[in-house]
């Protein structure tokens, strides 16, 4: 038996629209295709098949593939006639490689056709695909090993498997957690009760029958380290509101074993395995270059100053579809630090590709164990997050800063003068959680102000320091869910072009905790009030009158911490003010209209 499931974990079903998938190969469906990626090449392909009388019905580049599969058997069977006594049957397997000889892009792919019944194949190239395997009846004693052989045995016995394609682990836990990840150009077929991996290479010579002339490969499977509890929303509403009040057991996940609170001669510290054998090499960088892509850039962000001031080392931000446009210039004595959740980001793949070819130190930083970008590394550090289903990023957010100013700790740690501020960024990583419970009580009010909020078109976040990443952060999470027009900006920008924006029906927030640049804020804010601005400030407890004196505005009070951390607590209430803005307004907030929670095409 096989399930093909999408990322979310729903079985593919009927199309119910032309563009909707699975994509046929015309009248007939003699071949089906289902497929995560983007073909770069479609419109060549396109363009040949029309020529051979090939038509389309859809606008996707999805279609080109099962008709060039229709059209590769075709061709493939007629040689095989030719050759052969007798009628022949090209192999499944072959006719995708064949497919796939002429495919270029990234993309995952699982193939159905009725030449071949019970018979599936699938394969991959940049796109995540994994394959999940449970055994029928299994008493936990069988071997985890995915070779023919094994598989074969498995039949003789009589014992039936279950297989599972999906391009996320979390679509499969609740039926196996014996899972074994695809890598480019592999193709599994599962037939007759087995699943065979082949390794197909491009530049291989073909056989006399002029099909490609695959490798089998035998590798062992995994078994995840996920429970099925972490992908059911419990007794929350969504999965974006569960996520969120995680934060405070996240947090704690992620620093685990990695803080040393000190004492009985023993000084604090911070101990990051994967990472320990590289610290030296990090510390005489030229420059430490951070990639990302949305959330994960926004938290490299966030974690610069405290980075830079405890490292001594120049930090650059990329955005990784900007640096790979530009081909920016990237050295041998550079260590570039890719940050992903999934790990499977389709640019900040290509940017790793790009930073290793040019001979830098890579990190990965990542939550996804065995992810493109935690084996495509030289080291990095799992943020250990837990399982996030809800588009848009929240508590992978929050770990990916913990795990960057623990970071920013051990780069220090070779230096005295900056031991007592090391030793105060731990007691507050140490605390962090509490602070985290105690902000995340401002939910009501955030769903008060998200009712004040639900009409208007756009909003304005301005912060600064540290807390830039943050208004960046809350602009991307109300665009993403709530589907208004958001941006966050740069205060120090604000008198070059955003001022003229202000009057008094714009709702404005502005993040002015206490930090180094809490006096500029107070400026900003006397500013925005003189032009009649509609604020809502963030600040710290007891920062109210100070800031807003008479009630002249909406007031968000939160603790204090120390400022490197001050990212993490000041999100919760904006991802909160997202999460019912989105609500209100009457959107899926799990799911928003046109977006993905793994980005793996470009």
């Amino acid at each position: 038996m096989l399930v093909l499931l999408t990322q979310d974990g729903r079985p593919m079903g009927n199309r119910p629209q032309k563009n909707s998938h699975p994509q046929s190969s015309g009248e007939g469906n003699e071949f089906l295709v289902v497929h995560n990626g983007i073909i770069t090449n479609y419109l060549v392909l396109k363009e040949t098949l029309l020529r051979h009388g090939f038509e389309f019905e859809s606008d996707t580049d999805t279609e080109v593939i099962p008709k060039l599969a229709k059209f590769v058997y075709d061709r493939l069977s007629e040689d095989l006639g030719n050759i052969g006594e007798g009628k022949q049957i090209v192999p499944f397997s072959q006719v995708v490689m064949e497919v796939m000889r002429q495919l270029e892009g990234a993309y995952a792919l699982i193939f159905k056709s009725p030449h071949y019944p019970d018979e599936v194949v699938a394969c991959k190239r940049g796109s995540p695909l994994l394959l999940g395997v449970k055994d029928v009846g299994d008493n936990g004693k069988r071997s985890d090993t995915l070779v023919e052989e094994k598989l074969l045995l498995a039949k003789e016995h009589g014992r039936a498997r279950e297989y599972f394609l999906a391009s996320d682990p979390s679509a499969v836990i609740e039926h196996t957690k014996k899972v074994m990840v695809l890598e480019d150009n592999e193709v599994v077929h599962v037939k007759d009760g087995n699943a065979l991996l082949f390794k197909f290479e491009f530049d291989k010579a073909r056989s006399s029958s002029g099909l490609p002339s695959p490798t089998s490969v035998h590798r062992a499977l995994s078994i995840l380290d996920m429970e099925v509890e972490q992908i059911k929303k419990g007794n929350y509403e969504h999965y974006m509101q569960k996520e969120i009040y995680e934060q405070p057991e996240s947090l704690t996940t992620t620093m685990r074993g990695r803080l040393i609170r000190g004492g009985d001669l023993k000084r604090k510290g911070v101990l990051l395995g994967g990472l320990k054998d590289h610290l030296r090499t990090i510390r005489r960088s030229r420059r430490i270059i951070f990639i990302g892509c949305g959330t994960s850039y926004n938290a490299a962000l966030a974690a610069r100053p405290i980075i830079e001031e405890l490292s001594g080392v120049p930090v650059t931000m990329e955005l990784a579809s900007d640096l790979l446009d530009r081909q920016g210039p990237i050295y041998r004595e550079d260590t570039a630090i890719f940050v992903s959740q999934s790990g499977e980001t389709a640019d900040t793949l290509q940017a790793l590709d790009y930073a290793k070819v040019n001979g830098a130190l890579c990190v990965g930083i990542t939550n996804t164990v065995g992810s493109a970008i935690a084996r495509g590394t030289h080291c990095g550090v799992h943020i250990n997050a837990g399982c996030e289903i809800g588009v848009a990023s929240t508590k992978a957010y929050t770990s990916q800063i913990a795990v960057m100013t623990m970071l920013a700790l051990a780069l220090g740690d070779d230096s005295i003068s900056s031991q007592p501020r090391r030793e105060t960024v731990i007691d507050d990583l140490f605390d962090l959680p509490n602070k985290v419970r105690e902000v995340l009580k401002l939910d009501y009010d955030m769903e008060e102000l998200a009712k004040l909020l639900m009409d208007e078109q756009s909003l304005l976040v301005f912060g600064r320091g540290y807390n830039y990443a943050t208004a960046l952060e809350c602009a991307l999470k109300v665009k993403e869910v709530a589907l208004m027009h958001s941006e966050g900006i740069l205060a120090g920008e604000m008198k070059h072009g955003p001022l003229a924006l202000v009057d008094e029906t714009l709702p404005i927030i502005v993040i002015a905790t206490r930090d180094a640049t809490f006096s500029k804020q107070q400026s900003v804010i006397q500013q925005l009030r003189a032009r009649r601005g509609r604020l809502i400030v963030m600040c710290t407890k007891g920062d109210a009158k100070l800031l807003c004196p008479n009630g002249v505005c909406r007031v968000i009070e939160i603790p204090q911490v120390h400022e490197c951390l001050q990212p993490v607590v000041n999100i919760i209430p904006l991802q909160l003010l997202a999460y019912h803005l989105a609500v209100l307004r009457g959107y899926n907030v799990d799911q928003p209209r046109n977006l993905a929670k793994s980005v793996t095409t470009q």
